[in-house]
């Protein structure tokens, strides 16, 4: 068995630390290598050879540095030496493989690497990876063919599924390349998709469609257009309407109609390698392919070729059936157990399926639909064959096809590109005959929906932009729900910011929502004064930070929205290779309030949810009142002010690295007395020294008889005479010292800006005022032991995690939103205060204890020394008994705690609300 990941991940940030930041020469790279290798839990010489003799085209020898028999060849260069260079080198060496009879040794990866930068080229995908070697430990996913892990791409699907997308997204790019393109391209593919389909699931007889293309069509390709027109057209002509002197093959083809055939288009022209490509896409089983992840693959055919990524759209079963179990799906089966064969109750929870109208206002391929589609096809078989169990022969029914009451023009969906609109359709329509596949397998009986009568009511649009009712009135609806686009307000693009602007203009702040609060505004719009439900998947930042007090309350008070259920952070992942999992909540509301409502908790965003029951969700989606945290300049305790550190704004020139200090004093060393350490928060967890020239006191006469700064004054200078904001222009006038200068002149407590959220606790510290703190840190002066010992709290972390903002997967400390509205301790006995300041003192001696151990070793998860976490338990215990004597259960209980307590510290004059005991 490889080692874990995090084991490997733990291993690769102390090699990156080991062999970073420090002049390397070349002949160090063996050392490299091996180390390199143990990270991934192997021993170097047991898999691959250094100095790999190899003969080239000239019959003179080369010798390849690191080489891995048919998996990885390795090229090493000193540090800043030419990496294009190394790869070249690495291709040279794979040819001259080839050419001597080695083909069976030809690695499928290529790692270069100068100390500094690694690369990793895959030959196979043809994509490369390139990152400072610092960023090891966030890129070793794309290493795990080393340690024997498997490469994943999309989640227990076959690979024809990848194979085929491959082949028909170069048959759309090379007619796109012919002068074929838009919604004809579009609407031809979509077409050819479902025939494919057909060919293998009973619709057509067994490969009709590819024997038509083989048998009917001209090697060359020249017919192939005006052929598969002519398929189509047959296609969407009933039986008794067709031509008379048809092909045999085209006449026994059924009608199929659903509008999908009826639009008449140019013929495409095709060319031989075209046809080819058609021809070899027929030969994949696709009846194996689920219509699920159908829409969601074939996205994958719209983007150009390098860009492409399979999966990239994808989202899994799992996680939709998070969203639609709450939200509909466990309310109709638990009615179903409770039915169990009463054939009253059965017949009306038919009836109730029938009626439901689902609504995706953000549908891209139908994924939500189609699966939504799924299981209520599933519940209305099995109350079909609860009904017919009384019959006892089954076999025996006249016409199966006649209970059926669920249909695709159930579900509707507005999505602003074509391509994915038209797939939802076809993915929609399969689903339904694979449904129909399996009733007719239940019921012995063959049933299948042709022609096609009913549609999936897909619009092509901006669903921002046009009235919901129009596609669905609101009174017919039943559940609108999806995962409307991530999309935060830096990224945002003219016409989403337009968008944006619209719906959100009239509320103040508005601007920093992020795009997807807009389909929480429509659906509000769009929900009121009926029973309908909604269900959206949405990133966390909508219930972190600044954003809680410019959205919510607009939801709540002006369109009485409740939300119903919740599933806390959690990874939405991808399973496109290379993309970054997203951290999202799905968020389940309605406009009438209910009794049961439920939050669906992950132990460390990850794995299977448990379920809490509610008697209310907080924006912040935990159990309490609807008040939000708003920003604010002063704390609402007793407690030290803070601030954030300084902000050089200087273009990287008053800030030096190791190396850039060194050579400073080589040629200046009076400018010793000017340099000060420099932290920020990556350089204060893990103790990597940086430092800048601190000139705030200098004599200018001193300044100008040194050369080595005054030409690093004049880059400040430029720097920012050339920005276009009119504040930093401004500063050009004193390029000699940092942009805002907070720096006390006492020791103070620093406070990273963005701490890992793996850590259990907050990595803080005590400086003194020689040390200058970054503006990526904050920092509370002439903070004592007692306020360390909070801040490094259980408790305080709690808080943040609840209520502050991310940085991707980090938290976001700032002084506005989580210290100034932290509820401290109130009216704390001296004892305890005094146990807090002790049992702080301890965890910094067990840090001292420690003095090679940066806070980055010392807090990981994995490394953190067992004297500190007892040492972190006990302080936990002191700050707990400061709030209360009974202990926290749980990170919930601690926040909803918090949570009335900042409830009564921000409203003193009113009585406290107790907490409303749960039903058990």
């Amino acid at each position: 068995m490889p080692i874990s990941w995090n084991e490997i991940r733990s291993r690769a940030i102390t090699f990156s630390r080991e062999w970073t930041g420090v002049a390397r020469e070349r002949a160090e790279a063996q050392t490299f290598w091996n180390e390199f290798f143990k990270v991934f839990g192997l021993t170097r010489r047991h898999v691959a050879s250094f100095e790999e003799p190899v003969r080239g085209l000239s019959g003179s020898y080369g010798f390849i540095d690191l080489f891995w028999k048919g998996i990885l060849l390795a090229e090493h260069k000193s540090r800043d030496k030419d990496l294009d260079k190394a790869h070249c080198q690495a291709m040279d060496y794979i040819q001259d493989l080839q050419r001597e009879n080695r083909a069976d040794e030809v690695p499928r990866y290529v790692i270069v690497s100068d100390f500094a930068q690694l690369a990793l080229h895959d030959l196979e995908e043809d994509v490369t990876v390139q990152f400072p070697l610092a960023e090891f430990h966030r890129h070793i996913s794309h290493f795990g063919f080393i340690p024997g892990y498997k490469q994943h791409k999309i989640e227990d699907e076959d690979p024809i599924n990848i194979r085929a997308v491959r082949i028909m997204g170069d048959l759309h790019d090379a007619l796109e390349a012919g002068g074929y393109s838009g919604h004809e391209l579009e609407r031809m593919l979509v077409r050819a998709l479902f025939c494919l389909f057909a060919d293998d699931t009973g619709i057509f007889e067994r490969d009709a469609f590819k024997l038509f293309i083989e048998n009917h069509t001209k090697a060359d390709g020249s017919d192939l257009g005006p052929q598969l027109a002519l398929f189509f057209q047959v296609l969407n002509t009933p039986k008794e309407r067709r031509q008379k002197n048809l092909l045999e093959e085209l006449a026994e083809l059924p009608y199929v109609n659903g509008e999908l055939f009826a639009e008449s288009l140019r013929f495409a022209a095709f060319n031989s390698d075209m046809r080819n490509r058609l021809i070899a896409c027929s030969r994949f089983d696709w009846s194996r392919i689920s219509p699920a992840i159908f829409g969601a693959l074939f996205q994958a055919v719209m983007e150009s070729k390098e860009r492409r990524q399979i999966g990239a759209h994808y989202t899994s079963e799992r996680d939709i059936l998070k969203v639609i179990g709450p939200l509909f799906l466990d309310e109709l089966r638990a009615e179903l157990d409770k039915a169990k064969h009463d054939r009253r109750k059965l017949r009306a929870l038919h009836e109730r399926l029938a009626s439901i109208r689902l609504l995706d206002p953000a549908c891209g391929c139908g994924n939500f639909l189609v699966v939504s589609y799924r299981e209520l096809r599933k519940l209305e078989l099995e109350i079909l064959k609860r009904l017919e169990h009384g019959r006892g022969d089954t076999q025996k029914m006249l016409d199966v096809g006649a209970l059926v009451k669920i249909d695709v023009d159930q579900m509707y969906g507005i999505e602003i590109e074509e391509w994915p609109a038209r797939i939802a359709e076809v993915a929609m329509w399969l689903m339904d005959h694979q449904m129909n596949l399996l009733l007719s397998e239940t019921f012995g009986q063959y049933f299948a929906r042709l022609p096609l009568l009913k549609s999936p009511h897909i619009h092509h649009g901006n669903a921002l932009r046009i009235d919901w009712n129009d596609l669905l009135p609101a009174d017919r609806c039943t559940h609108v729900l999806g995962n409307p686009p991530f999309v935060g307000k830096r990224y945002r693009t003219t016409s989403q910011s337009a968008d944006h602007t619209a719906l959100w203009s009239s509320v103040r702040g508005s601007a920093k929502l992020d795009y997807v609060t807009c389909w929480y505004l429509k659906a509000c719009q769009y929900i009121q004064n009926t029973n309908i439900t909604s269900a959206f998947v949405s990133t966390n930042s909508i219930t972190q930070g600044e954003q809680v007090p410019i959205l919510w309350p607009e939801l709540f008070e002006k369109y009485g929205l409740k939300i119903h259920f919740a599933h806390r952070t959690f990874q939405w992942e991808s399973e496109a290779r290379g993309r970054a999992h997203v951290h999202v909540v799905i968020i389940g509301f309605g406009t009438r309030d209910v009794a049961q409502k439920t939050i669906y908790e992950y132990e460390n965003g990850r794995g299977d949810s448990t379920s809490v029951p509610a008697s209310n969700i907080a924006p912040y989606l935990i159990d309490g009142s609807d008040l939000v945290v708003k920003a604010r300049e002063k704390t609402i305790c007793d407690a030290p002010q803070i601030v954030y550190g300084s902000m050089a704004n200087d273009g990287g020139y008053l800030v030096l690295d190791a190396e850039q200090r060194r050579e400073i004093l080589r040629q200046a060393p009076q400018v010793k007395r000017y340099l000060r350490p420099f932290l920020g928060s990556v350089e204060f967890i893990n103790s990597m020294p940086r430092w800048c020239l601190w000139l705030v006191d200098a004599d200018p006469t001193t300044i100008r008889k040194i050369p080595a700064l005054v030409t690093r004054i004049r880059k400040v200078k430029a720097h920012r005479s050339n920005s276009t904001r009119d504040t930093t222009r401004e500063l050009a006038a004193t390029p000699t010292v940092f942009g805002e200068i907070r720096q006390p002149d006492v020791n103070y407590l620093l406070i990273p800006k963005n701490p890992s959220q793996r850590r259990r606790y907050l990595t803080v510290g005590f400086m003194p005022p020689s040390v200058i703190a970054s503006d990526q840190c904050l920092i509370i002066p002439g903070a004592g032991l007692y306020e360390f010992g909070v801040i490094s709290s259980a408790m305080h972390i709690a808080w943040l995690a609840a209520i502050g903002g991310r940085l991707k997967s980090d938290y976001r400390y700032s002084n506005t939103i989580v210290y100034n509205n932290y509820p401290w301790p109130q009216d704390v006995a001296d004892a305890k205060r005094r146990a807090v300041e002790e049992a702080a003192q301890r965890v910094l001696d067990v840090r001292e204890a420690h003095p090679d151990a940066s806070l980055a070793d010392l807090y990981d998860p994995l490394s953190m020394p067992v004297d500190l976490a007892k040492a972190h338990a006990k302080l936990d215990r002191a700050v707990d008994r400061c709030y209360r004597a009974q202990p926290f259960a749980n990170e919930r209980n601690r926040v909803e705690y918090l949570f009335r307590l900042y409830e009564q510290l921000t409203s003193p004059l009113l009585p406290a609300k107790p907490a409303r005991k749960k039903k058990r």
